[in-house]
């Protein structure tokens, strides 16, 4: 049986796909989450086969989650649903460690078999397009795909741009407000940036949230 994590922050979106993946009879849904942080926190204690993460979420976004199951246990297998099919968020889940990236769009023809694939530990993606997206990001030298911001950098600014609080994004993260801070300063110099505004229009042209 695939023990399937499921995390939308669209409560009928999540609804729908649930039913969809209960009727089969080799999966079931153990959890699901409206949010990137309870997301993490539900499959650490769950510990799914799979986790289906949507790409923009609250709190933490798919790829975020994905690097912290990755860093925790690399058994948890992560597929991304997506509303994008924009080769940045393709790239930036497969930075993260996702082994599938399916388009909401193809979520009834193609969600059962992405499961069904990366639960194997095999990669899955839905379009011939994205194949040569994947064909040329694992030639291309890792260097030349680095973020100007680093995973933890990028975790802030969208906790920042969702008007979070140092201790409250300091809870979310596990670490001291004194970091957070610290983060903070780093992110305004490396992207030459005042305040809190301009973070907030940063992340939302990087899809960190939405407008």
């Amino acid at each position: 049986m695939i023990r399937v994590l499921l995390a939308d922050d669209h409560g009928i979106v999540r609804s729908g796909l649930a039913m969809l993946i209960d009727r089969q009879a080799d999966m079931e849904v153990v959890a699901e989450a409206s949010d990137g942080l309870t997301a993490v926190e539900l499959a650490l204690a769950k510990r799914p086969h799979v986790a289906v993460l949507d790409v923009s979420m609250p709190g933490l976004t798919g790829p975020q989650v994905a690097r912290q199951l990755h860093a925790h246990d690399e058994g948890i297998r992560v597929l991304i649903l997506s509303m994008h099919e924009d080769e940045h968020y393709f790239f930036d889940a497969l930075d993260a460690g996702a082994l599938g990236y399916v388009p909401k769009r193809a979520a009834d023809s193609d969600l059962i078999g992405a499961i069904r694939t990366v639960a194997e530990g095999r990669t899955f993606v839905s379009s011939s397009t994205q194949g040569a997206l994947m064909r040329r990001w694992l030639e291309e030298d890792p260097s030349t795909r680095r973020e100007e911001l680093t995973a933890r950098e990028l975790e802030v600014v969208k906790l920042i741009a969702e008007a979070r609080t140092n201790r409250q994004i300091a809870e979310a993260l596990n670490v001291s407000e004194k970091t957070v801070e610290s983060h903070r300063g780093n992110v305004l110099a490396k992207l030459g940036m005042r305040d809190r505004v301009e973070l907030a229009r940063y992340a939302i042209r990087r899809g960190l949230v939405e407008p």
